[in-house]
C-alpha cells in the first residue's frame, strides 16, 4: 500500500471518530437542556404553591397572646382608639405595616376579637405594660431581628440587666424623629450610666454632650460580640480607629499593648483630666508602667542613659509613632 493511500485512510478514520464524538456531546447537551427546561417549568409551577404555603407571621403565638382570638383589622381598633391611631400611629414608621398586607395594630398587640367582644376588656388584649422586658422584646424582634443592628439583642447586656426595647423606645409617644426614642439618645444613656456622664464633664473628653458624636457611634446598644457592646472598625480593628485612622495598622512593628490590650490600656475613652485622654498626667510615667527598670519578662527596659531628667520625660518626642511603625522597631518614625 502506498503512503498516500495509507494517509488517506488514517485521515478518514480520524474524521469519523471526531464526528461520533461531536454527535455524542451535542446529544448530551440537548438532553441536559431539555431536562433543565422541564425542571424550570416545574419550579415555576410549584413556586406559587410554595409561596401560598409559607407560614405568615403569627403574633398569636407570641408571649401574652389571648387564646382563640382572631384578627379584626386596624379599622376596628380605630373606632375606640382614634386619638392613638391618628396622632401616635399614622405618623410613625409602624404605619407602614398596613401597606404590606400585615395586621397593623394587631401585629404588636395580638388578635383583637376577644378584646372587642369583651367590650374593651383590657385582659383580652396584649398590654406591653404587663409583659416582662424579655417578652415585650420578643414581640418587637419578630420584625426587627432580621436587621444586623438588632440580631444580637436577646444576648445583649441590656436585656440581661432587664432593659428591653421599651426601656429606650416608645412606639406611640416618641419625642425624637429617629428610631422612636423616648428622649434624646445621650440623655437616655445617662439615665443609667451616671459614671460615664461624669467622665464626659472632665476637661478632656469626647464631645458627646455637644452632639459631635453619640454613644451609639462606639457602642451597639442592641448587643455585639465585643465587650461593653463595642462596635468594631473594618477588619475587626478597635472602633477608635474609625476616627483615629492613623493608629489602625496593621504595622510591621506593633506596639504590644495596642495590639493585645487595646486603646484603653493608655487612654480613658470617655474623658480624662489629662491631655489626649491619657490615664496619667505625664507621658513618661505612663510608659514606665511597663518599661520599668525593675520589670521582668520580655518587656524592653529603658536604656541606662534615659535618666528621667527633663530631656527624657516626654517619650513621644522621640518615639513619635508609639501606636506602631512600618519602618523602625523603636517607633522613631
Amino acid at each position: 500500500m502506498s503512503i498516500a493511500k495509507l494517509f488517506c485512510r488514517v485521515t478518514l478514520l480520524l474524521l469519523c471518530s471526531l464526528a461520533v464524538i461531536l454527535t455524542l456531546l451535542l446529544g448530551g447537551n440537548r438532553d441536559k437542556a431539555a431536562a433543565q427546561s422541564t425542571s424550570d417549568v416545574a419550579a415555576q409551577n410549584a413556586t406559587p404553591q410554595n409561596q401560598s404555603k409559607r407560614p405568615a407571621k403569627r403574633t398569636s403565638d407570641m408571649p401574652g397572646a389571648v387564646s382563640g382570638a382572631t384578627y379584626v383589622g386596624s379599622d376596628t381598633c380605630k373606632n375606640c382608639h382614634d386619638e392613638i391611631y391618628s396622632k401616635h400611629f399614622e405618623g410613625t414608621p409602624h404605619f407602614a405595616l398596613l401597606k404590606g398586607g400585615e395586621h397593623g395594630c394587631e401585629d404588636c398587640h395580638g388578635p383583637g376579637s376577644a378584646h372587642v367582644e369583651g367590650g374593651g376588656d383590657k385582659a383580652k388584649i396584649v398590654r406591653f405594660s404587663q409583659l416582662s422586658p424579655e417578652q415585650a422584646s420578643r414581640r418587637c424582634l419578630q420584625c426587627h431581628e432580621s436587621s444586623l443592628e438588632n440580631m444580637n439583642f436577646m444576648r445583649s447586656v441590656h436585656l440581661k440587666n432587664g432593659v428591653g426595647c421599651l426601656g429606650c423606645h416608645s412606639p406611640h409617644h416618641s419625642t425624637q424623629p429617629d428610631h422612636l426614642l423616648k428622649t434624646q439618645q445621650t440623655q437616655l444613656c445617662y439615665g443609667c450610666h451616671a459614671t460615664q456622664k461624669a467622665e464626659f464633664d472632665r476637661p478632656y473628653r469626647h464631645r458627646v454632650d455637644v452632639g459631635l458624636i453619640s454613644c451609639s457611634d462606639c457602642h451597639n446598644p442592641h448587643g455585639s460580640f465585643v465587650g461593653r457592646q463595642l462596635r468594631t472598625a473594618a477588619g475587626q480593628f478597635p472602633v477608635c480607629t474609625n476616627c483615629h485612622t492613623e493608629t489602625m495598622g496593621p504595622f510591621v512593628f506593633e506596639h504590644v499593648p495596642v495590639k493585645q490590650e487595646g486603646c484603653t490600656s493608655c487612654h480613658t475613652p470617655h474623658g480624662s483630666t489629662n491631655p489626649r485622654l491619657l490615664r496619667v498626667s505625664q507621658v513618661n510615667l505612663l510608659c514606665l508602667q511597663c518599661h520599668s527598670p525593675t520589670a521582668s519578662g520580655n518587656v524592653p527596659q529603658i536604656p541606662s542613659f534615659h535618666t528621667q531628667n527633663a530631656k527624657y520625660q516626654a517619650c513621644t518626642m522621640c518615639h513619635t509613632q508609639i501606636h506602631g511603625s512600618n519602618f523602625d522597631e523603636f517607633f522613631f518614625r
